[in-house]
């Protein structure tokens, strides 16, 4: 259940009010978002997930916390690097653990350090509004030769 939205690393990007499938955040002009209704978190990360900013940790409970959890002490979450855990365990985070996407990046968060063949700036996960953009995308049929069919890549046949 969420838990955490960071003030002081939170960017006012509101990818958390629309990612989140059940409406817990509220979007405030000018501000932080809420956690207006906290009972209605699902536990699905979604939020953890898509915040470029590590400003969200979702405790890994579907109940809210009890009073004295160590999963409410922001101070200690923030000192073991565990906001935005999850966004780091699905491949999504910036930069390495311990190092925040600010530290070591350019404006736009790519790493400042020259990659080999690189020719233009990665596309991260996270900066595609993956809803909006399927809502969007012309609809086109491929037809396949061998469609009635799925085999795994590898598998025996």
């Amino acid at each position: 259940m969420i838990e955490i939205l960071n003030a002081a690393r939170c960017t006012s990007c509101d990818i958390c009010v629309r990612i989140c499938p059940t409406n817990v955040f509220e979007a405030v002009d000018g501000g932080v978002p809420t956690i207006a209704r906290h009972s209605d978190c699902q536990t699905c990360f979604q939020c953890e997930a898509y915040c470029p900013e590590d400003a969200i940790f979702v405790s890994p409970s579907r109940t809210p916390e009890p009073a004295g959890s160590p999963f409410l002490d922001e101070a200690d979450l923030l000192d073991r690097d565990l906001l935005g855990l999850y966004r780091d365990r699905v491949g999504w985070r910036r930069a390495p653990r311990g190092q925040r996407s600010d530290q070591g990046t350019g404006a736009a968060g790519a790493s400042t350090v020259p990659q080999a063949g690189a020719t233009a700036a990665a596309v991260l996960s996270s900066d595609v509004d993956y809803h909006r953009a399927a809502a969007l995308a012309p609809t086109t049929t491929t037809d396949h030769p061998d469609s009635t069919t799925t085999h795994l890549q590898g598998a025996p046949s």
